[in-house]
């Protein structure tokens, strides 16, 4: 009896191990309506879920730099960030800036974030990409190791 007793709490303190390290990976997402990622990063801020960034994450997508603690996002090699002006359809089925929209994406980002925008000259219709050296400079660099999901 005490076996099955030890056994069964064996399997319990692992089940909780396993759930307390889960992670979230992000590979290939370029982004959408702010909206959508807003709603999307505000459940995996609260659920405790470590992300890695893992290729590419463009556009909205960005927004988990803001929404979720940095010490809770890690990046590997292959990460590489893009980051534009928001936009909306025109009237001639052209993208047109939304000045708004931007403000308040550029308004979620994490100060040091905000700053390498402003270096690059701010949110731009023209995408640029944080890669490399100086993202492992701003964010924990994570391994692959961990078996995670893809983000949706």
């Amino acid at each position: 009896m005490k076996f099955v007793t030890g056994l069964l709490a064996a399997v319990l303190l692992f089940a909780g191990v396993g759930a307390s390290h889960a992670v979230v990976r992000i590979a290939d997402d370029r982004g959408g309506r702010i909206g959508t990622y807003v709603d999307k990063y505000q459940g995996l801020r609260t659920s405790g879920e470590t992300v890695i960034i893992d290729g590419l994450c463009a556009s909205a997508c960005t927004i988990v730099l803001g929404a979720v603690p940095r010490d809770r996002i890690c990046v590997t090699s292959n990460a590489n960030l893009g980051f534009h002006a928001a936009w909306d359809m025109g009237a001639n089925g052209r993208a047109v800036t939304n000045p708004e929209a931007t403000q308040m994406l550029y308004s979620m980002y994490p100060t040091q974030i905000r700053r390498w925008i402003s270096r690059r000259g701010g949110l731009k219709a023209q995408m640029i990409f944080l890669r490399g050296r100086q993202l492992m400079g701003m964010y924990k660099p994570c391994y692959m190791d961990a078996h995670a999901s893809s983000a949706r």
